[in-house]
């Protein structure tokens, strides 16, 4: 299993949030994550991706004890390891698609001519070479979401995350998010968790997960 969690636990105040949440994904498995708003979602998600700690509970990720790391090397791992593509793609604006790609490479320590080649190759992956030189205020919501997307994957991570990754998405651009994930997963092997609320993505994976109150209830759209 490339992500191994047991008994995840996670409490705002006295609101326990995540009551011993078991999750595991295999490599180049494609794994969502459904439930009502305040179900744990995106807790669980923060959790997996290390940008929030769990109160109780185990985590390896990728061969990694994550929660023995220390800030440092988690930081480091977190962003060599995970990607993350979230509803709003907070892009940087006055940024160019092209160096919003490169900045994790570049933060990683690559040359500045390694990341830009890379970061290019996965523009023209997304269909955007010729947007490479637009600001995030020149795109659509859909080419922003994708350049998102190619910043996500410019250090080649084991895992990428996406928390309600098309909610902000026009119908059309929604689907063609949809199919670049699958798309990503076979060209690219990645392990993808989704958090989401569309039944028709959720239907797309592997596996879907239902949680409730902080716990998952049912496996119910295996395949």
């Amino acid at each position: 299993m490339i992500i191994q969690a047991e008994n995840i636990e996670k409490s705002f105040g006295s609101l326990k949030v995540l009551k011993g949440v078991d999750f595991s994904a295999s490599q180049g498995e494609v794994v969502s994550i459904m439930g009502a708003s305040g179900a744990g979602k995106s807790t669980l998600l923060q959790i997996l991706g290390t940008l929030s700690t769990p109160d109780a509970g185990e985590l390896v990720i990728d061969g990694s004890d994550v929660l023995a790391l220390g800030s440092k090397e988690l930081s480091a791992f977190r962003n060599l390891r995970l990607g993350f593509v979230f509803q709003f793609h907070h892009l940087l604006p006055e940024f160019t698609s092209l160096e919003n790609v490169m900045i994790p490479a570049l933060i990683a320590g690559k040359p500045a001519a390694q990341a830009r080649s890379e970061a290019r190759e996965l523009l023209g992956m997304m269909g955007l070479s010729e947007r490479e030189g637009h600001k995030p205020s020149e795109l659509s919501g859909g080419e922003q979401q994708r350049v998102a997307i190619a910043r996500a994957l410019v250090n080649r991570p084991a895992i990428l995350f996406a928390d309600e990754p098309s909610g902000n998405l026009d119908t059309r651009t929604k689907d063609e998010i949809h199919k670049l994930f699958f798309s990503l997963r076979e060209r690219l092997g990645q392990t993808i968790v989704i958090v989401t609320h569309d039944p028709e993505l959720a239907g797309m994976c592997d596996r879907c997960l239902f949680m409730r109150d902080g716990q998952f209830v049912d496996d119910y759209l295996s395949k």
